[in-house]
């Protein structure tokens, strides 16, 4: 499966009372690799970014000779047709991307895509009652954020491409391999199966496994099930 992933800037927090987006950034991944393919676009809103220049630094004057949502549109909807998007807090983009569509009575965002992956909802749930906003997971998973001084639309969908590949980081191994060798299961055939590899949890992704644990079962007061188990096989 094709992923996009995205986020823009807006000159607020909701479109119904008018905000709109100034910036759109797509990144493109393929088989758990970035490809290069990007798309990125400044908008011009047709209104003023008012307090919301504090968090994305661009000005209304910066803004005034960029293209309006409509001129953009046709090339920002071949970007990401029959795409998973992959978005930090999608509720959000979604919404404002919908609107941005709806005004020009496009197809939503839900009929041009496939699944949408909310890494935010993901978060919480590997990491329930701590920080999940971008930087706290650049910060947990290692990655380099060094250079977001600002909200911007294509760093932080670059930075979130590297969080989601370090969050789904083991889960490649369900993903089809289209280029593995044929098995021959002509008539009489035997088929041979490669012996199976084992690889065991390192003491430190060991200690990782408990604490999330622990977490879990905190946050359910005691009702963990891998705890449970873990407790019965031990026995």
């Amino acid at each position: 499966m094709r992923k996009v992933i995205l986020d823009t800037e807006t000159t607020g927090l909701d479109f119904k009372t008018g905000d709109r987006v100034v910036e759109i950034g797509c990144v493109e991944l393929r088989g758990r690799q970035l490809t290069g393919q990007r798309f990125h676009a400044y908008l011009n809103p047709g209104r003023p970014v008012a307090d919301s220049e504090r968090i994305h630094g661009l000005s209304d004057d910066f803004l005034a000779d960029k293209p309006k949502f409509a001129e953009v549109a046709a090339d920002f909807m071949e970007f990401v047709r029959g795409a998973e998007l992959v978005i930090h807090n999608a509720a959000f983009d979604i919404g404002f991307l919908n609107n941005e569509l709806g005004l020009l009575q496009h197809e939503s965002m839900e009929q041009l895509c496939g699944e949408v992956i909310d890494t935010l909802r993901m978060a919480r749930e590997m990491r329930p009652g701590k920080k999940n906003n971008l930087n706290a997971l650049c910060s947990e998973f290692g990655v380099d954020n060094s250079g977001r001084q600002l909200h911007g639309a294509l760093l932080d969908a670059e930075l979130l491409a590297e969080v989601y590949l370090a969050m789904t980081r083991g889960q490649n191994s369900l993903e089809i391999e289209f280029d593995s060798p044929a098995v021959d299961y002509s008539m009489g055939g035997t088929r041979q199966r490669p012996p199976l590899m084992v690889l065991r949890a390192s003491a430190e992704e060991l200690a990782d496994h408990a604490r999330v644990l622990g977490e879990i079962d905190k946050e359910s007061k005691g009702k963990c099930r891998w705890r449970d188990l873990e407790s019965s096989q031990q026995a």
